[in-house]
């Protein structure tokens, strides 16, 4: 069955070199029971890490069922280990978290067995531990630990058991019943080779080769053995892919594993939490303004040209030092315009408005009877001023809604008198809510006739800007450009001359303001990444402290059978799953600061699905990432060197 020529390895420590074995050549028949011995530093366990595929050798052939394992991959040698090698641990190397049952069945699960939990138990049973499958290590005695260790080993039906001083941590009598099941198995057919220094543990082996320096210095076989059980092709295969269910294992492996480390789990994604929570929250506040301030544009009126005095130069600086707009520019515009339905002449300024013992900052805005038409408002009641009242300079004012609350309180204003620049104007109607919020609330205004606003209030007849409702806006370019004409012959602008007052669609603002908003949103969001990419650091430095952790149960989990990929997958998974669970938490943190900030800064928030979907896989994609290196490097640990690291 196994055949070893001329097997050496050596060990470098600086410049010296450690010759564990020495050229050692020996062959085991299928179904002996052999024993290998030696004091300490003889070989025995280095020796055995060969044969059982734990270890590389640096020179010599290893040849198995007529195979030679020099040119075997290292998942053609997790699939040796997994099939027909079973191990059994002086120190039993049984994961702790996991009952007897999950202990027993993990060389299934490598070996996509679908009856596991059956076929644990049954080995389980074997060994004589059928009342303790849901015990979990710390739960048994030592002797017991070691049954479960030897019905892992059983559990694949392996060729060849390989136990490592199987007695070494037990007392004499345990020790006895755990020899003698070893014994028993071997009747069975099954190849058994034991390291031992203990000569009555050897005792109850038909062979005992003894180990000196790296060298073979005795070797008696008490009888001979029939040849049986060699090993199959198919023991050599092992595909180098996960199937369904291996995949399913490792995330069920991944799960217990963050669970069994909760505040660690926690604190690793915190990090996370804080970049999704900032992405949303950041995303959702920039949505929500800038569908706010379209809104606004929007609710401005339909089809509307805005008309500002000053001049644009090439580097877009604005003048206003000159030529500023009057209300017979507006009154031009609307006469001799074949594309105007009306036009607004405006002027505004912030003045403390003063009722009874209440007093409260506003803009006073002065303008004529179109205003209605042209921004789009309504009378909620009462009534709007009309154009004999703007010639006459009336002091009438129409009140917003949010004058109207922090005024008169909600009561009805119709009649009553406030005080504006120590005068007093009737308030005759209230205009409909518009809405407002934190950036611009549209009801805080006070609107008064133009004339009015010019005389009483500003002292000047000039106006801050007109606005102009045009029949469609499929001719807006043309409106715009005979407007141009009209109110540059009313300016005296010769050819060659800059225009000194300046036309924006609404479209072109809407243009403007879903740009800039928009870039505003991905420097917030930008920056809010810079959070996930820090707790992406963060996963891969616990995951590397993960890794260093449980180097040993790499160990074990390689030596029953896990691939390279087993390995990869199953920590890949670990960190895929605190980034996604990260990012879920993330999520619900972002929409709730998203709405406390809606709530109490008035500002409106809109978490999009597009967000949440982003934000979702980017922190899978972090996971993915940054758990990687150290996914990749349990993955490539030696098995032997992951057994004995402490």
């Amino acid at each position: 069955m196994i055949r070893i020529e001329n097997v050496s390895k050596i060990y470098k420590m600086g410049d010296l070199e450690l010759a564990a074995l020495d050229n050692v050549s020996l062959e085991i028949k299928a179904g002996e029971f052999v024993a290998i011995m030696g004091p300490s530093g003889s070989g025995k366990s280095t020796l055995m890490n060969m044969i059982g595929f734990l270890d590389e050798p640096t020179s010599g052939n290893y040849i198995i069922d007529g195979k030679d394992t020099s040119g075997l991959s290292a998942t053609e040698l997790a699939g040796l280990r997994n099939n027909r090698i079973g191990f059994v641990f002086q120190s039993f190397n049984l994961l702790s978290d996991m009952s007897a049952r999950d202990n027993v069945e993990l060389p299934l699960i490598y070996s996509n067995n679908k009856n596991r939990k059956e076929k644990a138990e049954a080995s389980l049973k074997r060994v004589g531990l059928g009342k303790r499958v849901h015990h979990k290590p710390k739960e048994l005695s030592g002797g017991q630990q070691q049954r479960v260790a030897i019905a892992r080993a059983l559990v694949n039906d392996p060729s060849i058991i390989m136990a490592d001083e199987p007695t070494g941590a037990l007392d004499t009598q345990t020790g006895e019943e755990i020899m003698q099941l070893l014994v028993d198995l071997n009747k069975s057919g099954i190849t058994v080779i034991v390291v031992t220094h203990d000569p009555e543990v050897a005792q109850y082996a038909s062979r005992v080769i003894m180990l000196r320096d790296g060298k073979i210095e005795k070797d008696d076989r008490n009888y001979d053995t029939n040849e049986s059980g060699s090993f199959k092709k198919d023991d050599f295969k092992k595909s180098n892919f996960l199937n369904f269910a291996e995949i399913f294992e490792s995330l069920s492996m991944a799960f217990k594993s963050i669970i069994s480390n909760k505040m660690r789990s926690f604190l690793t994604t915190l990090g996370i939490i804080i970049g999704v929570a900032s992405v949303i929250a950041m995303t959702s506040i920039g949505t929500g303004a800038s569908k706010q301030i379209t809104d606004r544009i929007s609710n401005m009126g339909a089809n509307l040209l805005m008309i500002q005095p000053g001049q644009s130069n090439r580097t877009g600086v604005v003048s206003t030092s000159f030529a500023p707009l009057t209300y017979e520019d507006g009154q031009a515009v609307a006469e001799e315009s074949n594309y105007v339905e009306a036009v607004d002449a405006q002027m505004s300024k912030r003045f403390i408005v003063i009722y009874k013992d209440k007093n409260y900052r506003t803009e006073v805005m002065g303008t004529t009877t179109s205003f209605l038409k042209v921004m789009n408002f309504n009378i909620d009641y009462g009534r709007f001023f009309t154009e004999d009242e703007n010639i006459a300079k009336r002091r009438v004012a129409v009140i917003g809604n949010t004058i109207l609350t922090e005024l008169f309180e909600g009561k009805d204003p119709i009649g009553e008198y406030i005080k504006i620049n120590n005068s007093q104007y009737q308030v005759i109607g209230v205009l409909e809510e518009k809405g407002g919020s934190g950036w611009r609330d549209q009801d805080d205004v006070i609107v008064v006739p133009l004339f009015t606003a010019q005389t009483r209030l500003i002292g000047k007849d000039v106006i801050s800007n007109l606005n102009v409702t045009i029949t469609s806006n499929d001719i807006a370019e043309k409106a715009e450009a005979e407007i141009t004409g009209i109110l540059r012959k009313r300016h005296g602008l010769r050819d060659g001359d800059l225009d000194d007052f300046r036309i924006r669609s609404q479209a072109e603002i809407l243009d403007t303001v879903s740009e800039t908003t928009q870039s505003f949103t991905f420097l917030l969001a930008g920056i809010a990444v810079v959070s996930l990419v820090v707790g992406g650091i963060g996963i891969m430095n616990i995951m590397l402290v993960s890794v260093a952790e449980r180097t040993r149960e790499i160990g074990i989990r390689k030596a029953i059978g896990a691939r390279g990929v087993d390995i990869l997958t199953q920590f890949l998974i670990e960190a895929i799953l605190v980034s996604v669970s990260g990012g879920i938490l993330g999520i619900g943190f972002g929409y709730s600061i998203g709405r406390v900030v809606s709530h109490f800064a008035g500002w409106p928030t809109i978490v999009t699905m597009q967000s949440v979907l982003v934000s979702f896989f980017f922190s899978m994609a972090v996971g993915l990432f940054f758990g990687f290196y150290p996914a990749r490097k349990a993955s490539k640990m030696n098995p032997i060197d992951a057994l004995r690291y402490e």
